[in-house]
């Protein structure tokens, strides 16, 4: 059993956090609500004042926390002040590539193992231990985090160097707005057509247009059933979140200087959907955008 110190119990990180208490770990947790930390300690955490007094001691310390400008501010000023010589530090937060870049650095400079593994896989993922990890840093360092990471997530995957975890992140959830909003178009023209949403589902999750959001994710109510438009496309992953991930994407495109006009474009589309009150919904939910139902 080791002394973990978990940072930021939001949708995500309480159950990341829950899932360390079922292997065994001695979780410490803090965050800035109150609510949370009781929340936590009800799944079997014990609460820390600081974030400082989580770390103090600590084996391995996780965060979860909202941008970079959290993340940078809160490794500076408590976690490498308070973080104990072999521990291995864990950033698991959705971030821009230059600060997990900074932030890796920096724990380098002090000594200190360092990976930014951003997660893929969403509430209910976090809750049941089977997200995707992507990891990035020094080779000793992400055999070091391996084992935590284990047990919170199905995949845990080195992506390379410091940054290279919050890179394939960014690509890889800009692929999945293009996909989703590809599969929307796809069935509300079907429907345009005559199609059955049923049948249009089992002939093209069988074809060559098959894809996650179709058939791990349809957005179309029905084919399959633990999917959020089922249940009114409560998330889930919050179309929020997507377009926090889609305009890391577009800054990091433009800084690189990379073409992604699809990604641009669901950029703009998902942009419209939560300025029209969309933001709360589930990603998906941008299916009736598309075929003209939304209300708002």
């Amino acid at each position: 059993m080791a002394a973990v110190a978990f940072i930021g119990l939001g949708n995500m990180g309480s159950g990341m956090a829950a899932n360390l208490v079922k292997a065994g770990h001695a979780v410490r947790a803090f965050d800035l609500s109150a609510e949370a930390v009781k929340r936590a300690g009800e799944r079997g955490a014990s609460a820390a004042a600081s974030a400082s007094a989580a770390v103090e001691g600590a084996d391995a310390v996780v965060t979860m926390l909202p941008a970079g400008r959290h993340v940078r501010a809160v490794y500076e000023g408590e976690i490498f002040p308070a973080a104990k010589a072999g521990a291995i530090l864990m950033d698991c937060s959705t971030i821009d590539v230059a600060s997990a870049r900074a932030v890796g650095e920096a724990a380098a400079q002090k000594g200190l193992d360092f990976v930014d593994a951003p997660v893929s896989g969403g509430v209910a993922a976090a809750e049941g231990g089977t997200l995707t990890f992507m990891a990035g840093g020094p080779e000793a360092a992400f055999r070091k985090a391996e084992p935590y990471l284990s047990k919170m997530g199905k995949a845990v995957i080195h992506a390379g160097e410091a940054g290279a975890g919050q890179a394939a992140k960014i690509c890889n959830n800009m692929l999945l707005a293009i996909h989703m909003i590809g599969t929307c178009e796809a069935f509300a023209l079907a429907q345009k057509l005559g199609l059955d949403p049923q049948k249009f589902f089992d002939i093209s999750s069988k074809a060559s247009g098959q894809n996650w959001s179709m058939t791990s994710y349809c957005p179309v109510p029905g084919p399959v059933p633990n999917a959020p438009s089922n249940r009114d496309y409560a998330p889930g992953f919050a179309t929020a979140m997507m377009l926090k991930d889609l305009k890391l994407a577009m800054d990091a495109a433009q800084a690189a200087g990379a073409s992604t006009p699809l990604g641009a474009q669901a950029e703009a589309l998902y942009a419209m959907f939560d300025n029209l009150g969309g933001r709360e919904r589930d990603f998906s939910g941008i299916y009736k955008l598309i075929d003209g139902s939304w209300r708002g």
